[in-house]
């Protein structure tokens, strides 16, 4: 569960700029419909469900959390994991095994992170994508759009992203893997401009007493 997450929410890559004379004008305007109204909010708070199934589409693993963003940094907390990063550094901790990686920021391997996901500034220079109808998600009349990154080497297939109509917003989405697996994810209380400072986006040793840090930078 701990690598799907990762995939779901810190992985992706580049995509041929003439790819996107391929892409479907309706997805496109949904997507930039999302665009406009992130760049709107100073930050973003939102809960969290993701889920996990086998090949056969039984759900393995559930997970819930929280997502905040601020620009660049975001700070992730779902189940035993949390994400931070301050747009300079990245500190995966993991409660069970008591112990936080520390690495460096490099938004060019993190092409899929929460901060690209929510505010859908990544698309059109990363992925062919089409609209593929709409639906009603959460009691939300949704818009879904499909994305296939051209980077053959990821680890996934395919992305599908639900964007409520009403609001212009991600309301969850879904990861196709190449293993058969696929990693579901509804997102709910999606809370624009919410109070949160700074620090939220660093790492406070103090907070995680006993804790081994092992410095990968």
């Amino acid at each position: 569960m701990k690598r799907s997450l990762i995939i779901c929410l810190l992985g992706l890559c580049c995509i041929a700029r003439q790819a996107a004379a391929q892409n479907d004008p309706k997805a496109k305007t949904i997507l930039d419909a999302v665009t406009k109204k992130m760049n709107t909010c100073k930050t973003i708070k939102a809960s969290l469900v993701v889920r996990l199934t086998d090949v056969k589409g039984k759900v393995t693993d559930t997970k819930k959390g929280t997502v905040s963003l601020k620009g660049q940094k975001y700070h992730v907390l779902l189940g035993g994991q949390e994400i931070i990063c301050d747009n300079k550094t990245v500190w995966n901790y993991n409660k069970d095994a008591k112990e936080v990686q520390v690495n460096n920021y490099n938004p060019d391997e993190q092409a899929l992170s929460p901060a690209k996901l929510f505010t859908m500034n990544f698309y059109d220079k990363e992925y062919k994508y089409k609209y593929a109808g709409a639906k009603k998600v959460n009691n939300k009349d949704c818009d879904v759009v499909e994305l296939v990154p051209v980077n053959a080497s990821k680890q996934f297939t395919k992305v599908e992203l639900i964007v409520d109509k009403k609001t212009n917003t991600i309301a969850g989405g879904n990861i196709w893997q190449k293993n058969g697996s696929k990693v579901l994810c509804d997102i709910n209380n999606f809370t624009p401009n919410a109070d949160i400072t700074d620090d939220y986006f660093t790492y406070n040793a103090k907070t995680h007493p006993g804790v081994e840090v092992v410095d990968l930078r």
